[in-house]
């Protein structure tokens, strides 16, 4: 299937003269102005993505807010993913309960509007009033503000807080100006000017406090889920640069005379997700065999063409608490093969599964197509299984919340930034424990609980690295999940595109540095 879109790919690029010469007339037309214009092609915009639009209290919109550079947070990750102050000039530990945050003086919305203790205040009661995940994060109990400064009460000890308010949700809007056609007002290098689930249009904000100016006059974000038009939007000259472009099309831009990269290895992890109310999968051994099955190696190497790293836990080699810090079960087809016999599962009928009491080991895989990824992961998964008698019905759908919802799955895969906030507790929180909200398989160990609780109360890096490993040690033994690649972000642009770089942290993308010759 690859081969073949490639194949049509570098057919249509054949006729890339009459492609040229067709786009002449707006080619001229952008010249004839002296407006300076970037336009970005993106899998990673659209309503299947939940961040269609600006207002980073919905969903996951704030990494719209944050990486189209409308909003801005309090706090934002360096390049090594440690904090440092954004928004913020400092901050105070009163207690173990308690940060006193302290504004940068001048700070404003691009409505001009000066953004004070009360305008942060005002923000950060909405964000927990509307968002679905935040007042889980942050269990703020008060909010207290005093001209630049804000101060947080929380209701338990809360170590990772200023993390927390760095995740895109926690980018600061006016609220006192509301959300107009689906437009929020930011403090950011960029102002929305109109919105639509494929398509952001921003223009400068002549207002920005920081000290670089935007300098493009007109961006436009153009969310383009299909890899080859994608691919044929960067290589005719339609867009400007392109990020999620399909792996086996990279090779179409190694012409450094026009077009550069930019890449970045991050925290991004495709995970399998196992139904712990499945009957089948409530046998650690039959976990473990899928498990030992699953070819990383082959998966990173040939069908994201390197582009990636294989994972062992939910975290890169990068960070102290990931990489060889844990282990996991090696690929073994006959290891495999073997827990599946222990199990009580043989192929008793020759069809090439095996089965048990007169009934195949057949398992719905879940996952959604908006990243490139998954839909290889699932034909990687799929073919891998088969080798040990295990038939995979894969469902790879943009409707996949309503089978989630359901429970019409058995394997649920997915990608996600498990360090959004340079601390494993965000996301060991929201999968490990009982009842989180991304514990889609309903997973339960009271231990995990236990540890969980540890970690929520726990002071100081190490301490908390110490934890998070004993965490994700215990779901790997478990056979909870599986970890198969840790993404390398790719942005890939024409020549002349300046101050547009990929981040670690997957945040940061249209910044006051980007600029076109």
């Amino acid at each position: 299937m690859m081969n073949s879109k490639k194949a049509a790919v570098l057919a249509a690029l054949a006729l890339g003269g009459a492609v040229l010469l067709a786009g002449c007339g707006g080619g001229e037309k952008q010249q004839a102005s002296k407006e300076k214009v970037f336009t970005y092609g993106t899998t990673a915009y659209s309503a299947s993505n939940e961040n269609a639009g600006t207002n980073p209290h919905n969903s996951y919109v704030g990494w719209t807010t944050i990486r189209y550079g409308i909003g801005e947070t309090l706090f934002r990750f360096k390049d090594n993913l440690e904090l440092e102050p954004w928004l913020a000039k400092d901050y105070q530990q009163i207690d173990d309960n308690t940060v006193k945050i302290n504004l940068k003086d001048n700070i404003t919305f691009s409505n001009g509007k000066k953004v004070t203790g009360e305008a942060v205040k005002a923000c950060l009661e909405a964000l927990i009033k509307n968002h679905d995940r935040a007042p889980g994060d942050l269990k703020i109990e008060s909010i207290t503000a005093e001209g630049q400064s804000v101060t947080i009460k929380s209701k338990e000890k809360t170590p990772a807080l200023l993390n927390y308010l760095s995740d895109p949700y926690g980018c600061i809007i006016d609220v006192e100006a509301g959300e107009k056609d689906r437009i929020v007002v930011g403090t950011g290098p960029y102002v929305a000017v109109s919105v639509t689930d494929n398509e952001i249009v921003l223009k400068k904000n002549d207002k920005y406090w920081g000290a670089v100016k935007p300098k493009l006059d007109k961006i436009v974000v153009k969310g383009i889920l299909d890899g080859d038009t994608l691919t044929m939007a960067l290589q005719n000259g339609e867009i400007d640069a392109a990020q999620g472009l399909p792996y086996a099309s990279h090779e179409l831009f190694n012409d450094t005379a026009k077009f550069t990269k930019s890449q970045a290895n991050t925290s991004r992890v495709f995970e399998i997700d196992f139904n712990f109310k499945t009957p089948e999968l409530q046998d650690v051994k039959v976990r473990k065999a899928i498990s030992m099955a699953i070819d990383k190696e082959g998966f990173t190497k040939v069908l994201l063409k390197g582009n990636g790293a294989p994972a062992v836990g939910p975290y890169p080699d990068s960070m102290t608490f990931g990489g060889k810090a844990v282990t996991a079960s090696a690929y073994d087809l006959e290891g495999a093969k073997a827990l599946l016999k222990e199990a009580g599962y043989q192929d008793t009928d020759g069809d090439g599964y095996v089965d048990k009491n007169g009934k195949n080991l057949e398992l719905r895989y879940l996952s959604y197509p908006s990243r490139q990824e998954l839909p290889l992961l699932a034909e990687s998964a799929q073919a891998s299984l088969k080798k040990i008698g295990v038939k995979l019905n894969v469902n790879v759908t943009d409707n996949y919340k309503s089978f989630r919802k359901n429970g019409e799955f058995d394997m649920f895969a997915n990608a996600f930034v498990t360090a959004p906030t340079g601390d494993p507790e965000y996301y060991l929180s929201t999968h490990y424990l009982t009842g989180a909200s991304y514990n889609y398989g309903s997973y339960s160990n009271p231990t995990m609980d236990a540890l969980g609780h540890e970690l929520h109360n726990a002071f100081g890096a190490e301490a908390r690295a110490k934890l998070a490993i004993r965490m994700e040690q215990l779901a790997l033994d478990d056979c909870a999940y599986i970890y198969a690649s840790h993404l390398r972000m790719s942005l890939i642009m024409k020549k002349g595109i300046k101050g547009f770089a990929a981040h670690p942290s997957d945040y940061y993308e249209i910044t006051p540095e980007l600029d076109k010759e």
